[in-house]
């Protein structure tokens, strides 16, 4: 029937007909709700377990001695108490509510069942703190109560409530009350206070119980549930949640501490009284917008995660009474449910946008409540974490139902806050009201979060409020989070780099200071050629003279082809003097890469050696097309093909100068420093990193980025005593550290003559030339650190960098390398090779997960903010902005991508000022050293290099067989990063693997050529049809069937095993080693599963077992475990030894037959 018709039909009724309607209507409801009544169970002394008792049953079963279920409650006395009539009231509450009598048990293995037992008294034990001082009482009385919730139930035996009695003196006690949740829930508590208040005053005046009698029990409720809770109901509810929930993804907040595998329950509250007027703010608020404050609250805690996490689908869990029928409403017992609020808050919506939407939410959340969150954990069958809660990490709660006062005849009874020491969530936000004032209390897990964390994000949840009051229609993103002294801290103080340093001068210039303060010292050293620095500027001098006569200048660049030696250094600062800027290409790079650097940049010159010339610059029939003073074109690297390198005599011209070859004509010139004309703004190098298209992108620097790099800087110490070694290719950033840092400051720089060594190969130079200073990838180290680490004992200073620590590594060095200072160094390319630099501390922390990359350097600035260019807080992951004078101009020949990159400072207001988005995420830590957090996009960092996944994709994905390919970067080994290519080939043609190699060698260096390669028929997509990353398999495992890895019982357990799983599970095979939880299983059947193994084969192994061994070749092992620790020691050790003297052969033989040979091997049978 149409809505609006039917208004207009009820409109036109008149009064009589319409109040006959209302009293029909009425009436059917009535009817209706008498149907479905609960209805008292046949009296029997069991029963089933609610679906929610059945969870908790199930909890304990895997953890029987945890206390996390233990609620505590408690009322501080003031007057004398009757402690008869207290013990009889007790007495009488645990007579009237069955459940509090109730044990469970799954004797029989069918699942578990409430046995309902008789009255027993309930002790009442009375501890007397008089005698401490009266400022310790109370703290007394507060360790007490943990005590007595710390001890746990045993839910086969134990009565469900507990009570103590703590004398403070004479006329002040405390009754503290402990009940598990299994037989419990918050709305039963103020039923037992109620009840207790009224049975006392009634045996205290000596008169009769006056309660009446329950309607129904627990134990009924339980019963009707799962009946009603079938059929159309269910599967009404169980569409909508299944519909609402699928594809849920994990709130990632932002620990700090990664979770511990299995949930501890360790917690602690903080709690903070918002204002007066902000909570009559939010209340008008909610007024107005027509929803209540729970929604208004619930919005803003979901706006808080939002921004604590980048997530823009939060799940947060409510609980909600479970009491929709009145028989309930009187009943101690587990009733409460929890319901499931997921909220969509892409799009960055106004808050009062959000507001509805949550609204709505909501509104379909309270239409769908009777499905118990067990029953829908159950059909959503997520996939099992112990170190979480399923389906949400955040709980939510409004309590705002008005405490009522207890009267007791003779007593004064008040509640007592009773302090947190558990957590059954990550987070559980609740606003407690009092006395028209809201307070915020959120209780955490203290194994993930930190007391200060938590402080933190109370104080952002209040200003985020008072932001939300202020300001309803701004965009949840513009929101104010942060404390204007936070944001100070973030942005100004931890920003304040600024130092005195040669700004305005070139490397070059600063060498020739050098010069004339050292002109005898040693400059380089390379396979026993020394140069000093006198020399080495004048043979830079005179190709300088020679280079200008080419018409190199001032932004001019020259590329430079070189193996490592003193040429090299000759070639690099003879082009900076002549007012150049060099372009490193490594010879060692696929030709066409270096053809495209070529013509990328236009360089009219190009420096390189004789050795070198007819591997780079000749065709594949070997017939020489370039000579040294040839002028050149590079063609298109289009018509590159199967590594052939092609070149025609045509313009504009390239000229090549051969240092080695030339020389006799290059040492004519003058050595005299030239003037150069270049300024410290202009050009020093372009070097080239990883792009996401297929193709290089070239770095621009100016010769104040390296300046920066190195003068005004506290982390790393330069000067006449220290000696470098240049180890790192001239292609990469990290070489303009180790090359001009000693040069600029009197230093010595050794050359690596080969490319990576090995350990002790590094370590023979390392001694030999008394290296004080020392670069490494992070992979270099853990080799080093592995295999020969006294190798570095004579570094001072050992910086590490280009990819993530690892922290086992550190710590080993730490150990073998006392005299080593030890820093992690964080820098792309465009911010000149250091940002950041962490000096290690000798002794780390044992709680250490990740080593940061500590503070920005001299004159470096870095941010960490949002999507919106926010700042985020203290522990908050975001996006690593970089600012400074380090910053590179941009990219070579792509102004779009140098304005992607490079935006506008909006934190400064000099003109020109810029930030480099380095597309990495981190955080601040609270000293404010920064802790990396890897890649935004799939760019990552191999061996130092920086490589951009969708390059490799590109290129591979040219390959004629290949149809589609996804490239990721695994850790499967902590510290060993290393490249996974995961390829479906056309159809018909597989190619193999060593084609697809060759083939990307042709194109691409070789730290880009993945070591693995996975075959699969289809990537695994999302739901929103993107490549599912993290549904790729290890490299070693190809697609998981269980098919493929049947394997039959092997031995009696085994098969014992299998038969069972096969019975529970209701399948016809079962192998050895298939996953009980990827055939199907789940906790309710595991505890089937164990019940039926304690029974067939008399092992007694807790359930958690199971999900330790959930194969039927684990289990067996851990079941042949226990029947072994039962049984003689002597026995089995003379067992063990005859079976070890055993051929194979012979125990099959023996196996086979039924009646084996040998009194002995019957014995040791009968014994096991």
């Amino acid at each position: 029937m149409d809505g609006d018709n039917l208004l207009e039909r009820l409109a036109n009724l008149s009064p009589a007909k319409r109040g006959l309607l209302e009293r029909r209507v009425k009436e059917d409801a009535t009817a209706a709700r008498e149907a479905i009544a609960i209805p008292p169970r046949p009296k029997s002394e069991s029963a089933p377990l609610s679906f929610a008792q059945q969870r908790l049953w199930f909890i304990n079963q895997l953890e029987p001695e945890s206390s996390a279920y233990n609620e505590a409650a408690a009322i501080r006395l003031e007057g004398t108490p009757n402690v008869d009539a207290l013990k009889n009231a007790l007495n009488a509450i645990v007579d009237r509510h069955e459940v509090l009598r109730t044990t469970f048990s799954a004797a029989d293995g069918s699942g578990p069942v409430q046995l309902i037992g008789k009255s027993r008294p309930v002790d009442l034990p009375i501890v007397d703190f008089s005698g401490y001082p009266e400022p310790e009482r109370m703290a007394q009385v507060q360790g007490a109560i943990a005590q007595l919730r710390e001890c746990n139930f045993d839910l086969g035996k134990d009565l469900m409530l507990r009570a103590a009695l703590l004398r403070l003196d004479f006329n002040r006690h405390v009754l503290v009350i402990i009940t598990h949740h299994i037989a419990s829930d918050g709305w039963s508590n103020g039923i037992f206070w109620r009840e207790l208040a009224t049975l006392y005053e009634a045996f205290s005046l000596e008169k009769p119980n006056p309660l009446p009698e329950l309607p129904i029990q627990y134990a009924d409720y339980a019963v009707w549930q799962r009946q009603w809770l079938q059929g159309e109901v269910l599967e009404k509810q169980l569409s909508y949640w299944k519909a609402q929930l699928q594809d849920l993804s994990i709130l990632e907040l932002p620990t700090d501490r990664p979770p511990p595998p299995v949930q501890t329950y360790r917690g602690a509250r903080q709690s903070l009284l918002l204002p007066r007027a902000l909570s009559d703010h939010l209340k008008a608020l909610s007024s107005q917008q027509g929803v209540t404050l729970f929604m208004t609250l619930l919005a803003a805690l979901q706006t808080l995660l939002h921004r604590y996490t980048g997530q823009d689908d939060i799940v947060v869990g409510s609980p909600i009474a479970g009491r929709n029928r009145l028989e309930t409403e009187g009943l101690i017992g587990f009733f409460v449910n929890t319901l499931v609020f997921r909220t969509d808050l892409s799009g960055n919506p106004t808050f009062r946008e959000l507001l509805h939407r949550v609204k709505e939410e909501a509104l379909h959340a309270y239409e769908h409540q009777d499905l118990p969150f067990e029953r829908l954990v159950e059909a959503l069958n997520p996939d099992r974490d112990r170190g979480r809660t399923p389906l949400f990490q955040v709980m939510f709660a409004v309590q705002n139902v008005p405490r009522r006062a207890l009267e007791m005849p003779g007593l004064v009874a008040a509640p007592i806050e009773i302090e947190s020491l558990t957590a059954k969530f990550d987070l559980f936000a609740a606003f407690v009201e009092r006395d028209q004032q809201q307070t915020m209390r959120i209780e955490y897990n203290t194994d993930l979060f930190d007391d200060a964390t938590i402080r933190r994000m109370t104080v952002h949840f209040q200003t985020l409020l008072e932001s939300v009051v202020a300001n309803l229609h701004e965009r949840i993103s513009e929101l104010p989070m942060l404390t204007e002294a936070e944001k100070h801290q973030l942005l100004v103080e931890w920003n304040d780099t600024e130092k005195e340093y040669p700004k305005d001068r070139c490397i070059h210039e600063l060498f020739e200071e050098q010069v004339k303060r050292t002109p005898e010292a040693v400059a380089v050293v390379f396979e026993g050629q020394e140069l000093s620095y006198r020399d080495l500027n004048a043979k830079a001098n005179r190709l300088a003279h020679h280079l200008r006569r080419r018409g190199v200048g001032p932004e001019t660049l020259v590329a430079i082809c070189m193996e490592r030696s003193t040429e090299m250094i000759v070639g690099l600062l003879g082009i900076l003097k002549a007012g150049g800027a060099y372009v490193p290409l490594d010879p060692q790079y696929p030709k066409e890469r270096l053809a495209f650097m070529l013509r990328d940049t236009q360089a009219p010159v190009l420096l390189t050696q004789q050795r070198l010339m007819e591997e780079l610059l000749e065709d594949r029939r070997s017939k020489p097309v370039l000579s040294p003073s040839a002028a050149l074109r590079i063609d298109s690297a289009e018509g590159i093909e199967d590594g052939d390198f092609r070149f025609s005599i045509l313009n504009p011209r390239i000229q090549v100068v051969c240092l080695d070859a030339e020389w006799e004509v290059i040492a004519a010139e003058s050595e005299d420093n030239p003037i150069s004309g270049a300024t410290a703004n202009n050009l020093v190098y372009v070097i080239y990193t990883s792009g996401s298209t297929g193709t290089p992108k070239g770095v621009v620097v100016p010769h104040r980025g390296i300046t920066r790099l190195l003068f005004g800087i506290d982390y790393a110490q330069f000067g006449a005593n220290q000696t470098f070694l240049h180890l790192a290719p001239t292609a990469f950033d990290a070489s303009t550290f180790e090359i001009w840092g000693p040069l600029l400051d009197g230093g010595t720089c050794i050359l690596y003559p080969g490319k990576v060594p090995t350990p002790k190969e590094l370590g023979d130079l390392l001694h030999e030339h008394d290296v004080s200073t020392l670069w490494l990838t992070a992979s270099l180290f853990n080799a080093v650190i592995d295999t020969a680490p006294k190798a570095l004992s004579r570094v001072r200073q050992l910086l590490i960098g280009g990819e993530a620590l690892s922290v086992p590594h550190v710590r080993c060095a730490l150990s073998r390398l006392p005299n080593t200072e030890i820093i992690n160094g964080y820098g792309p390319t465009e911010s000149t090779t250091f940002t950041c630099c962490y000096r290690i501390p000798r002794e780390l922390d044992e709680n250490v997960t990740s080593i940061p990359i500590g503070r920005p350097i001299g004159n470096t600035q870095t941010f960490i903010l949002d999507a919106s260019l926010t700042p985020v807080p203290i522990g908050v992951t975001g996006k690593l902005y970089i600012g400074g004078d380090g910053l590179a101009r941009g990219y070579l020949n792509n102004s779009e991508l140098t304005a992607e990159k490079f935006v506008p400072n909006p934190f400064n207001d000099l003109p020109g000022s810029r930030l480099y988005r380095s597309g990495d995420l981190a955080r601040y830590l609270p000293d404010g050293n920064i802790e990396f957090l890897g890649r935004i996009d799939h760019q990552v960092k191999i061996r130092g290099y920086r490589i951009e996944l969708g390059e490799i994709e590109c290129v591979l994905s040219q390959h004629p067989a290949v149809r589609e390919t996804v490239v990721i970067a695994r850790e499967d080994d902590p510290g060993e990063k290393h490249l996974v290519a995961y390829v479906v080939s056309n159809r018909g043609s597989t190619p193999l693997i060593n084609d697809l190699r060759r083939f990307l060698r042709q194109k691409l260096p070789d730290h880009m050529v993945p070591s693995a390669f996975v075959f699969l028929d289809d990537l695994p997509l999302t739901p929103n049809g993107k490549v599912d990353r993290r549904a790729l398999p290890e490299p070693d495992q190809g697609r998981p069937k269980l098919e493929e890895t049947y394997v039959a019982p092997r031995t009696p357990v085994e098969e014992g095993l299998a038969g069972i799983w096969a019975e529970v599970l209701g399948l016809k095979q079962v192998g050895i080693h298939d996953n009980f939880f990827d055939l199907g299983g789940h906790s309710l059947k595991a505890t089937q599963v164990m019940s039926r193994v304690r029974a067939t084969l008399q092992v007694d192994l807790p359930l958690r077992t199971l999900f330790e061994a959930p194969t039927v070749a684990g289990l067996a092992i851990r079941i042949t475990r226990g029947q072994t620790e039962k049984a003689n020691p002597n026995e089995i050790a003379s067992l063990l030894a005859e079976l070890e003297r055993m051929s194979d052969e012979e125990a099959e033989s023996q196996l086979a037959d039924e009646s084996p040979p040998g009194n002995g091997a019957s014995k040791h049978d009968r014994s096991l």
